[in-house]
């Protein structure tokens, strides 16, 4: 691997965890930031023509702590800042010398929800600062157009700046309140991994992996939280099925997937999670869309899915007030129970124009269609589900279902 590579390949996978450490030291997320930029174009300069170092972790922390000391004593803060940053950096090298490199990033995504953050920009200030993900990716998560979700993130980090808060670990008393806006950021961190399931997008690469191992951490910080339990039996449930997603490169759906090919050890896992959840008696949607999955599982034992309860499952979904997509799923799974025609109503019943965007409620409102014989507009609903897609695969399946159409 050449050194240009070898640089971005430690920027997608050390830059949240050197941003959360240095954070943690400095109470300072712009300016830790701002090292870490300065570290990785150092790295463009340095690493081709000295060579790569062994330990790219450590050599780009070292940098960073460079730069951040220098900032301080041309602030003329040396006396307040450069020496306890200092002292905090060199009690960390002989960890990160030997690839120990600690992970503060569940921290200091629990410090982006400081009440003085705005609600709304929490969640997508953990996914861009801590997690690395674009303006761009953030805005289709939430189907937001990209400029307004950019609009958010400048806001959110012009009011962190005039309130000058301090990016800090808060007291374990303080976690529960912040963690929705955490376990929401793992799960979309999870999700664009997911979207991405023979891992050939770098940017993306790996991001499942570390949204199930932060869940993992949540749950031992704060087992008994129905919630992060629920999370983590959701995300283990859909990874499990990762390699049964592709059949020689063709996009399989859920319902033409070999089971044998399911990871029996995740699923084993995650009903684990999922009964331990359930003794809290305290229902929350990841453990509601942990149940769903968990109710598909049943074909792998009994040949077939268990609809009516997917159904009901989703009744109790969208009864807290979930998302537009939740309640599209529910009209799929009603057109399972009850037939085409309900799930349709069912999905022309939904008030929400975001999903006009969304391929997945095309491409449900073609099936429908054509399963209803309505083969002209079954068309044009594929022909926007095709619109909307950038996986070559989905678009293959898409455009084979829109030529299977009759009539």
């Amino acid at each position: 691997m050449n050194e240009a590579r070898l640089v971005e390949r430690a920027a997608r996978e050390s830059y949240g965890r050197l941003l959360a450490l240095l954070t943690a030291r400095t109470h300072d997320v712009a300016a830790a930031e701002d090292a870490l930029a300065d570290a990785f174009a150092a790295a463009l300069t340095a690493w081709p023509r000295a060579g790569a170092p062994d330990n790219p972790e450590a050599w780009l922390f070292a940098a960073a702590k460079r730069r951040l000391i220098d900032a301080a004593r041309r602030a003329k803060t040396q006396s307040a800042g450069a020496p306890v940053l200092i002292l905090a950096a060199e009690e960390l090298e002989q960890e990160i010398a030997a690839r120990r490199m600690p992970d503060r990033r569940l921290d200091l995504m629990f410090a982006c929800a400081h009440p003085e953050i705005d609600p709304a920009a929490r969640t997508p200030l953990m996914l861009q600062t801590v997690l690395g993900l674009s303006a761009e990716r953030i805005a289709a998560a939430f189907m937001m157009a990209p400029a307004a979700m950019s609009q958010r993130l400048v806001r959110a980090k012009k009011r962190i700046a005039e309130a000058r808060i301090h990016f800090e670990t808060p007291a374990p008393q303080e976690w529960r309140g912040r963690l929705e806006a955490v376990l929401h950021a793992i799960y979309a961190a999870f999700a664009e991994g997911w979207s991405d399931p023979e891992g050939a997008d770098p940017g993306r690469a790996g991001l499942a992996e570390e949204a199930i191992w932060l869940a993992r951490v949540a749950v031992r910080l704060l087992p008994e939280e129905p919630e992060a339990l629920g999370l983590l039996a959701l995300m283990l449930h859909l990874e499990a099925r990762r390699g049964a997603r592709r059949a020689q490169g063709r996009f399989v759906a859920l319902e033409a997937q070999d089971v044998s090919l399911w990871r029996a050890d995740m699923q084993s896992e995650a009903e684990q999670a999922l009964r331990q959840a359930a003794k809290f008696n305290v229902p929350g949607r990841f453990q509601l869309e942990a149940a769903i999955q968990s109710a598909h599982v049943a074909r792998r034992e009994r040949g077939a899915t268990d609809w009516p309860s997917v159904l009901l499952l989703y009744d109790a979904l969208c009864a807290l007030g979930s998302s537009p997509v939740a309640r599209l799923n529910r009209a799929a799974a009603i057109a399972r129970v009850q037939g085409a025609e309900a799930g349709l109503a069912a999905l022309e019943a939904i008030e929400a124009a975001a999903l006009k965007s969304y391929q997945p409620y095309w491409a449900l409102r073609a099936d429908l269609l054509s399963r209803l014989g309505r083969a002209r507009e079954a068309r044009a609903a594929y022909d926007e589900a095709i619109a909307r897609e950038r996986d070559g695969a989905v678009i293959a399946f898409l455009q084979a279902q829109r030529a299977s159409i009759s009539g």
